[in-house]
């Protein structure tokens, strides 16, 4: 079985060469499915995005996750 690591670092090397047009593409299609399988993925592209946000965006991301909680 893989642990934590293995998944992120698989995840992280599937959309190494992807564009940002195919990212956007793979993450509408994850929110689309309504399936649980993707939010591993989801879960890894949001930690990315998170660790390399300011502070800034950090807050907006928090108010839209608060927004959509509502």
């Amino acid at each position: 079985m893989m642990n934590n690591i293995d998944i992120r670092q698989y995840i992280i090397n599937n959309f190494k060469e992807d564009s940002v047009s195919d990212i956007k593409k793979s993450i509408n299609m994850s929110i689309e499915s309504k399936s649980d399988d993707p939010l591993i993925g989801l879960g890894v592209l949001f930690e990315l995005m998170w660790k390399n946000s300011d502070n800034n965006i950090k807050n907006n991301i928090l108010e839209n996750i608060r927004k959509g909680l509502n």
